[in-house]
């Protein structure tokens, strides 16, 4: 019997389950393990491919009958913020943002667990435990880091607060934010979007040209937000494709 190598990946498919973006339909994915002195290389490749990361796996969906999952990827160069992102921008102006290494702390597991209480409390990653938190974080093979955001004390003897934290991977061509979560109760700082167009400037400083965002889901409330980071690429069926306008404009 031939032994395939470890550094030779292998991909596999998911069993149907139901669709988290759209009602009545069944999803399905496929995925391989980021493992091996490869495992960076390999990453890059199916990130560029469509691929999300995932711990130590990468996974894309593989739905039979649908395709309506679109993966995005935002061109930093071009970008330009309107008057909306400029007010976002300017309401959280006081936040400091911190780049470190990919290490979980009881603080970040706080604020994830209050975030998915009030954000997704139906989801799938709502019966997280502090070890789970701690695997998403710690559990990978290529270049990963988190960044905080933190609100300054009022007091004289507090500290500053944490209000926000992502996942990022450092790929050769941009950043893909990998998971993001931040206090619920901060609506007026719309911090969802903040993150994202800090994370934008953070690509421009770095010198590279994109912005992996994930996958944008035409109908999804959950996936609007993503068409609004314009101009930016959708991966179709044959190449990444430029869009410059949202749908309906």
């Amino acid at each position: 019997m031939t032994e395939q190598p470890r550094d030779t990946p292998q991909f596999f498919l998911t069993s149907p389950s139901p669709c988290p973006y759209l009602p009545d339909r069944q999803e399905r994915k496929v995925f391989t393990h980021l493992v091996g002195k490869r495992a960076f290389q390999l990453n890059e490749i199916l990130t560029q491919g469509g691929f999300r990361r995932s711990q130590s796996i990468a996974y894309r969906p593989a739905c039979e009958s649908c395709r309506a999952c679109i993966s995005v990827r935002v061109l930093v160069g071009e970008f330009e913020t309107n008057r909306s992102f400029r007010r976002i921008l300017a309401r959280n102006a006081d936040l400091g943002a911190r780049m470190i290494s990919a290490q979980p702390t009881a603080e970040q597991y706080g604020l994830f667990r209050r975030y998915l209480d009030a954000r997704h409390a139906d989801g799938g990653m709502v019966d997280m435990s502090v070890l789970d938190y701690a695997a998403m974080i710690e559990d990978s093979h290529v270049e990963t880091r988190l960044v905080e955001y933190r609100k300054p004390a009022t007091g004289r003897a507090g500290s500053d607060e944490l209000v926000g934290v992502v996942l990022t991977d450092i790929l050769s061509d941009g950043l893909s934010m990998v998971y993001s979560f931040y206090d619920p109760d901060l609506t007026d700082r719309s911090l969802g979007t903040f993150l994202i167009l800090d994370h934008i400037a953070k690509t421009k400083a770095f010198g590279l040209p994109y912005l992996y965002l994930g996958y944008w889901v035409e109908g999804s409330r959950k996936m609007d937000y993503k068409a609004r980071f314009l101009p930016q690429e959708r991966l179709g069926m044959l190449a990444w494709e430029r869009v410059e306008k949202q749908p309906g404009c």
